[in-house]
């Protein structure tokens, strides 16, 4: 079997005339590979908080584990449940459990793409909205990235479209760009950029988010 971890953590502390915030924010993600690597076993999961002495502001985890089994060099199955809760989103809790395939479009020394389509049954929980809806959703994402023969830095970029089946005008699209650049075998800083876009929400209203994190990371 062979194990990989890594784990991500930011702190940021602000200041504005005596009004105090602090932002924590951590990652951890592992990943199993069978010793005939037909079998990936991966788990990810993070946590931010922001916390002011007048209160809790924010409040946010996410937590995804995901099967993967090799049918050829270009094909694999892939399953996974995923739960997330954000308390400033209009959907503050979604769970969900998926399968589809996963494909290897690009395969090069330094350059890498990935695909994958899969259908997804939800459950979503809006306090604001008072509603639990239970969809059944259609997922496609590609990723890319780019490792220089130097080794000085890696880049990636994944993009999710995620339409209703039954409403193809109800949609999410999400984004997540990320930049490493390793100090030693096994530390790093790290960019990471988010984007969440949702077309329709339980109020029939459109929501979008994005942060922008810079943090520093250790994996072996």
């Amino acid at each position: 079997m062979r194990f990989t971890l890594n784990a991500d953590f930011s702190f940021n502390h602000t200041n504005n005339d005596g009004e105090q915030v602090n932002q924590i924010d951590a990652a951890l993600s592992t990943q199993l590979k069978s010793k005939d690597l037909k079998k990936i076993y991966f788990f990810l999961g993070n946590d931010k908080v922001i916390d002011s002495e007048e209160g809790n502001l924010q409040n946010a985890w996410f937590l995804h584990g995901r099967f993967n089994y090799k049918l050829n060099d270009l094909l694999r199955l892939e399953s996974f449940l995923q739960g997330q809760y954000n308390q400033l989103l209009v959907v503050e809790q979604r769970n969900l459990i998926g399968a589809g395939l996963w494909w290897k479009w690009v395969n090069k020394e330094r350059f890498t793409g990935y695909g994958g389509n899969s259908y997804m049954y939800e459950v979503e929980f809006s306090e604001q909205a008072g509603t639990t809806n239970y969809n059944h959703r259609n997922s496609t994402y590609l990723t890319l990235s780019y490792t220089p023969k130097s080794q000085k830095f890696s880049v990636a970029n994944t993009v999710y479209y995620q339409p209703l089946y039954r409403e193809l005008g109800d949609y999410r699209i999400l984004e997540q760009f990320r930049l490493d650049v390793p100090l030693s075998s096994w530390l790093k800083v790290f960019t990471l950029y988010n984007y969440y876009y949702d077309s329709k929400t339980p109020l029939k209203t459109e929501e979008y988010t994005s942060d922008l994190n810079i943090g520093v990371g250790i994996g072996f």
